[in-house]
């Protein structure tokens, strides 16, 4: 039987390489974010992104990743993940969700988040909220976990608590990243028997749970990337890329590196790893 395929362990000086490619994303979150409104078109949306690495001398993980033609991806309401940007409209009470990448001196960051246009349906800022709950659960879970697969056992954890059934999307999960976009291991965000690669310092995965309001099975569109539900019911998609330290995580692609979003678990984010000298882990 072999054996699993090798995974990149970081050095402190590396990972906090990792964390400034995490702040251009960080960035662009922000800024895609403050230009959904109504009557924007999704690829308005990715020429913001665009600007945003354009000005911090960074470049997108995503264009030209297998021939993906744009910096991000837009989905938007019954599509879960890699909407191509083009000419759709946004609406109000659209479901929004936007995953980004960066690379800065050949590092990666990678995350995603979901916004629901104003006039929005309760039931889509209840499927967004959980999501993005899923996410931080599964984050802290990592900060005392001994294997990855306590990632799914804190989204499906989430979700069974949920009043209202989730569909878990099982297709697309996340993954490691580093000097890469897509890495080993891969991170599960539902329960197996495999418990997967043991966490070790210096590990550094993207956790990235996709909820839809019906059932978990997917469909890619005509375009080869767009995955939407087969159902036709709305998705969410949240996503932050993680450093596993001795003592916790650290959220690189969070600007105030996880802080708020560990709170509710009673976890501070690991400090910031001192460069130089580099220390060992």
């Amino acid at each position: 039987m072999l054996g699993r395929e090798r995974i990149e362990i970081k050095t402190p000086e590396q990972v906090a390489a990792m964390r400034a490619a995490g702040l251009v994303v960080a960035r662009m979150h922000r800024a895609v974010r403050e230009a959904v409104a109504p009557g924007v078109t999704t690829a308005d949306l990715d020429a913001v992104a665009a600007q945003v690495l354009d000005e911090a001398g960074a470049t997108s993980s995503f264009l030209g990743y297998h021939g993906y033609p744009a910096v991000v991806c837009v989905s938007v309401n019954e599509e879960i993940v890699h909407g191509i940007p083009g000419p759709r409209v946004i609406r109000p009470g659209d479901v929004v969700s936007v995953d980004a990448g960066a690379i800065v001196d050949g590092w990666h960051g990678d995350a995603a988040f979901t916004m629901v246009v104003d006039d929005a349906d309760p039931a889509d800022l209840a499927l967004s909220a959980t999501t993005e709950r899923a996410m931080w659960a599964a984050i802290a879970a990592l900060a005392g976990g001994d294997r990855v697969g306590v990632v799914g056992d804190a989204v499906e954890q989430v979700v069974e608590g949920e009043p209202v059934p989730y569909g878990i999307v099982q297709e697309y999960v996340g993954h490691g990243i580093g000097t890469a976009m897509h890495q080993p291991p891969d991170v599960l965000n539902y329960r197996t028997r495999d418990r997967g690669a043991r966490l070790k310092p210096g590990m550094c995965v993207a956790i990235e749970p996709m909820l839809t309001r019906g059932a978990r099975t997917t469909r890619v569109l005509d375009d080869d990337w767009t995955v939407v539900t087969e159902d036709g019911q709305r998705a969410a998609h949240w996503e932050h890329t993680v450093a596993i330290g001795p003592d916790g995580v650290w959220v690189l692609t969070a600007e105030d590196g996880g802080a708020a979003g560990l709170a509710p678990f009673n976890l501070a984010p690991t400090p910031t790893p001192t460069p130089t000298p580099p220390p060992e882990w």
